[in-house]
């Protein structure tokens, strides 16, 4: 299988994905949840039987659809936007008049300065890991490695932002975990294609250098397909049955894994190719 000298293929199909949601994060930004904008967070109590689908319908009413909602035995935590108390008491009203007898526990508001901060600080944390695993992979293999594996992180987190902002879903905290755990995932299927790489140079077989690293990468194929295979299709359970709670956070981990599956394949290895060409 020709992948490096089909490259250029590879990189037109990435930047297809790519470009518009970066058009798209300039145009109209990403929409961020009250983590980062600021909101309340109520703790009511209801009846155990109660499910947090059905508050949530409650909620739609008040155009609050995109509120969250986890229960805790009888306990509903909601975290919605700002809420006033007028709007407060006729939310807790409606859930009155709705399911009956509705405890209300206590009311929290999140500012939007913690927001800036937990901005300032997810920001912070990919650098970080940017810069740590550039260091790690130079040492352990060579900068130009370093160099195309951050291609390839960086490939992936605009492909995940990208599409969350076109499709305008919500980012909160846990899409900041979601994102690390991306990159986790994503370095390490590149690391694993690498290191063939550097195994086969070792070797100093009479071959060219964009043939050698297609018989790595072939190599490492399926290994890198049955594990975004297995953990894709956990991931697509979870979607389906694991509530709306969890369904961004988990969507930002699906896309990831499968960009990242793709990056490690068809974009990290030939953009390492191009830069020791050019060396």
């Amino acid at each position: 299988m020709q992948i490096v000298q089909r490259r250029k293929i590879f990189y037109i199909i990435s930047l297809l994905v790519i470009i518009p949601g970066l058009i798209s994060l300039f145009v109209q930004g990403l929409n961020l949840g009250i983590d980062f904008t600021g909101g309340s967070v109520l703790n009511i109590r209801i009846d155990e039987k109660v499910t947090a689908g059905e508050v949530r319908s409650v909620l739609s009413s008040f155009d609050l659809g995109r509120a969250e909602v986890q229960k805790s035995g009888a306990d509903f935590y909601i975290r919605t936007r700002e809420l006033s108390q007028e709007e407060t008491k006729e939310l807790l009203k409606a859930l009155e008049g709705k399911f009956g007898q509705v405890r209300f526990l206590s009311a929290e508001s999140v500012g939007p300065v913690i927001g800036k901060e937990l901005t300032r600080n997810a920001v912070l944390a990919l650098l970080i890991a940017g810069v740590l695993m550039l260091i790690y992979i130079t040492v352990r293999f060579e900068f130009y490695f370093g160099i195309a594996a951050i291609v390839g992180i960086m490939h992936n987190v605009l492909v995940v932002l990208g599409l969350f902002s076109l499709f305008q879903w919500e980012v909160n905290s846990s899409f900041i975990a979601a994102i690390l755990t991306v990159i986790g995932y994503s370095i390490n299927d590149t690391i694993v294609v690498f290191d063939r790489i550097r195994e086969n140079l070792s070797f100093k077989l009479k071959e060219d250098l964009m043939t050698l690293i297609n018989r790595s990468i072939m190599q490492t194929l399926n290994r890198s397909i049955n594990t975004v295979l297995t953990s894709a299709f956990a991931l697509i359970a979870l979607l389906a049955f694991g509530g709306a709670t969890i369904k961004l956070f988990v969507l930002a981990m699906l896309i990831g894994f499968i960009s990242g599956a793709y990056s490690s394949i068809f974009i990290a290895s030939p953009v390492w190719y191009e830069l020791k060409a050019r060396a």
